[in-house]
């Protein structure tokens, strides 16, 4: 490291070496999205020069980049490429950094469809909330999932039950949501099951449509491996043989968690997924997903996990926006014993 003095500030320059353009590409991002971030972050000025990336600013804050990228490069070259998610959760926690993958390999499950499907699809975990995730899954006959949206919840799950089916571990898929807004009355909609249900299972939809393409997901439909099922409607069966997904379960009572966590049969996983800091139910409603955690906890065969904002891989904006609320006091609900809407504690306090 050498040190430029200048009238302003003393400025310093860190050197990273590369092998070779592949390692360069993945190190500051296939389209530079890691360069940018520490532009936007920091004053750092990254210059390219043959096989070495030149760190150039103030003092401080290169160290602390050059710490950053020489921790991505050994990511790099144990197979893992690290992703803009990693960068912002790098500098928020430095000195720590945690990145997803665990000692000389990519994941415990490398890429979970690895483009089967899709030459372009390549899912895998991408924080270690994620792997502890992707690992729980593999070991346990039901896992319990909880976590704020954009954590991967909902698109994890499908990615594993697709792989499930494709390696004919399970013969189908069961998709299923509480219909809270039709207040469960499905019943007296018109149309068949799927169109009643299909606006609320979109998320699933759009992250089936993400991995699979629609004509096979089609067939699929027809060939029932793949079935609708509403909550409601799943009372009395035993579903063999199958892997289930409940999504927003934050949102089921208590007796129709019993009635879901009751209907796994033979041969069947299944992944429960929900935000207890979204929960629609009725003043007074016990949500079936808290109870359900605090209940199952310890229950061989059941895995619990717990997602966190770090664990948040959307848009960066989305991770701001999850920061600026959780600052204003208005979205986190730590005391989970309670069911009531953020927007109904809202309410009572302005009554």
């Amino acid at each position: 490291m050498s040190k430029i003095r200048s009238k302003k500030e003393i400025l310093a320059t860190h050197e990273i070496e590369v092998q070779n353009q592949e390692e360069l590409v993945k190190l500051l991002g296939v389209n530079g999205e890691i360069r940018r971030r520490v532009k936007d972050y920091t004053r750092v000025r990254i210059v390219d020069r043959g096989n070495k990336v030149v760190l150039i600013g103030d003092s401080e804050e290169t160290v602390k980049v050059s710490r950053i990228l020489t921790e991505f490069l050994t990511a790099v070259r144990r197979g893992y490429t690290p992703t803009p998610a990693d960068f912002d959760s790098a500098f928020e926690e430095f000195p720590e950094i945690r990145l997803a993958y665990v000692g000389e390999k990519v994941t415990p499950t490398g890429s979970l469809i690895g483009g089967i499907l899709r030459p372009e699809i390549k899912v895998q975990p991408r924080s270690p909330g994620q792997i502890e995730y992707i690992e729980t899954v593999s070991k346990s006959e039901m896992t319990i999932v909880i976590g704020p949206a954009g954590t991967g919840k909902t698109y994890l799950a499908m990615a594993v039950a697709v792989s499930a089916l494709l390696n004919k571990q399970v013969r189908r898929l069961i998709l299923t949501r509480p219909a809270v807004e039709a207040g469960e009355n499905l019943g007296y909609l018109p149309g068949a099951i799927e169109e009643k249900v299909h606006p609320y299972l979109r998320p699933l939809y759009d992250a089936l449509y993400s991995m699979v393409d629609f004509d096979r997901v089609q067939k699929w439909i027809e060939q029932e491996r793949i079935e609708v099922a509403p909550l409601a409607f799943m009372r009395g069966r035993s579903l063999d043989h199958a892997f289930v997904i409940l999504d927003e379960a934050q949102n089921t009572t208590s007796d129709q968690m019993f009635m879901f966590l009751t209907r796994l049969g033979e041969g069947s996983k299944a992944i429960i997924t929900g935000d207890i800091t979204q929960i629609d139910l009725p003043k007074g409603k016990i949500s079936g997903l808290v109870e359900s955690r605090r209940i199952l906890e310890g229950v061989p065969g059941i895995g619990i996990v717990q997602l966190t904002k770090r664990d948040v891989v959307r848009h960066p904006l989305v991770q701001r926006i999850i920061d600026a609320y959780e600052a204003h006091g208005r979205v986190i609900n730590h005391d989970e014993t309670r069911s009531t809407h953020p927007s109904q504690e809202y309410n009572e306090r302005s009554e």
